[in-house]
């Protein structure tokens, strides 16, 4: 199958999903040649066909296909010009992830060992006006270090190696969202202690065969002191949250940011 038919086939999983709804979303790849295929403007994704793919260039400007690309062309041009392991952007309105959104929460908890893994923790980035530069500006602080972004009052957006691990990745932040709002509806969400997250990364590649390669890793790993002030995976995140309130007693560096 070519990169083009597996583009169509996923564009219309996100709209069979119940993703997006009219003509919402869109979905782009990174050809071999270093051009961007994307979906049209208008376009239910439901009904998408090769001719409604749009050929843009590095820069982001058409050199073939019918019709205009995505409003949300800027999105993906951010990815593909930062992450040089983006190859596929998925832009959706999945119900759950995007009411997590709206309620102004993100999913940085570590709750699920497969999500902590594979998808790792989904920032809320603000609120910027869809087509315009706002909106990936928005996006920028996390686009080194995050596969899936929650778009506060605009969605989700999720990022892959190809189309397919960028579509998976989407399918399973909505269904982590869900499971997310039921169990703070029942109390609260049980979050996995540091003892776990470590342990599941010890065992990750053995028993799961599942080796962390994400940039957030990498970039987690860069604000770690040397010698005895080490930090875990989960005492960053967990500091990271303690800044953002607004606690005193967590003080980072302007280098360290």
């Amino acid at each position: 199958m070519s990169l083009i038919s597996e583009l169509v086939k996923f564009s219309k999983l996100t709209y069979d999903k119940g993703f997006v709804s009219a003509t919402d979303g869109n979905l782009s790849i990174r050809l071999k040649s270093g051009e961007i295929a994307i979906t049209r403007s208008g376009i239910n994704k439901g009904e998408v066909t090769e001719e409604d793919i749009i050929i843009v260039d590095e820069d982001g400007k058409k050199i073939d296909g019918f019709g205009k690309p995505s409003s949300e062309l800027k999105i993906h041009m951010l990815a593909y010009n930062n992450r040089n392991d983006i190859n596929a952007v998925v832009h959706c309105h999945p119900i759950y992830a995007t009411a997590l959104g709206v309620a102004n929460f993100d999913l940085t908890e570590p709750v699920f060992p497969e999500a902590i893994l594979s998808l790792g923790p989904v920032p809320l980035c603000k609120y910027g006006t869809p087509s315009t530069e706002e909106l990936p500006d928005s996006m920028l602080p996390h686009i080194s270090y995050s596969w899936a972004l929650l778009l506060q009052n605009h969605g989700a957006v999720s990022f892959g190696e190809n189309i397919s691990s960028a579509y998976y990745r989407m399918e399973k932040l909505e269904h982590n969202a869900k499971i997310i709002i039921l169990a703070k509806l029942l109390g609260d969400e049980n979050k996995l202690c540091r003892s776990e997250v470590e342990k599941l990364y010890q065992i990750s590649e053995t028993v799961y065969g599942i080796t962390p390669k994400s940039p957030l890793n990498k970039f987690l790993i860069s604000r770690v002191d040397s010698g005895s002030n080490r930090h875990s995976y989960i005492e960053q995140i967990e500091d990271r949250l303690r800044e953002r309130a607004g606690n005193p007693a967590v003080k980072y560096k302007k280098s360290d940011t």
